[in-house]
């Protein structure tokens, strides 16, 4: 059984998250944490429930969401899992971060590349890898079939849907993804996206503006 954790991070309220087991095992999943303090609350938290951090996982790289991998890496030693799309984001994401006036020092350790179908596992515990791009080229989420849960990245919202103005976005690309990836899943499946609040499949497919 996975437990999530969440943290409201950076200037730009990204949603860092934590999924841990019963044995203390953990993945950290798009880390946003821009400042010491941050770094200090997500280490703080770690250590304080006994977790012993496993995988490093980017659904998009997106500055907002990889401001963090760095101190991840070097804290805890962990490479970083991807999609290879995500490769050129990632690359990008410094100069992102001036052109936002959010100068930070980017990932540089190795990448392991994820793609549809595959698992990211955690003792008896499993992520699905979805391709859901549209967002961004590469952009990934990540399905708990059993808990009936979606760590989706920034590609629906409640209400709403991921901004496609950045390099490398499609709006129809985006709708698509939804509608063909992610609206196939259990009305039930609760989504936690990378800003805001979490919502449910079912729900949006009644409501979100975007899509009905």
């Amino acid at each position: 059984m996975l437990t999530i954790h969440f943290f409201e991070f950076s200037p730009i309220a990204e949603n860092t998250y934590v999924l841990y087991n019963e044995s203390g095992d953990c993945l950290i999943i798009d880390p946003g944490c821009y400042h010491q303090g941050e770094e200090a609350q997500l280490k703080s938290f770690i250590i304080a429930t006994n977790l012993r951090p496993k995988q490093l996982l980017n659904t998009h790289c997106h500055l907002d969401h990889v401001f963090g991998n760095r101190f991840v890496h070097e804290t805890w030693g962990l490479p970083l899992y991807l999609h290879p799309g995500e490769k050129i984001v990632l690359d990008y994401a410094p100069e992102s971060g001036k052109r936002w006036n959010l100068p930070f020092r980017n990932y540089e350790g190795p990448l392991h590349y994820l793609k549809e179908g595959d698992r990211v596992l955690l003792g008896q515990d499993e992520l699905q890898v979805i391709e859901a791009p549209g967002h961004s080229p590469g952009h990934i989420c990540f399905y708990c079939e059993k808990q009936q849960f979606l760590i989706g990245g920034d590609v629906l919202f409640r209400r709403s849907i991921g901004r496609t103005d950045l390099p490398g976005g499609n709006h129809q690309q985006l709708l698509n993804s939804i509608r063909e990836k992610l609206f196939v899943l259990p009305d039930a499946v609760r989504v936690y996206p990378g800003h805001g609040e979490s919502t449910t499949i079912g729900y949006e497919k009644r409501s979100n503006p975007f899509l009905t």
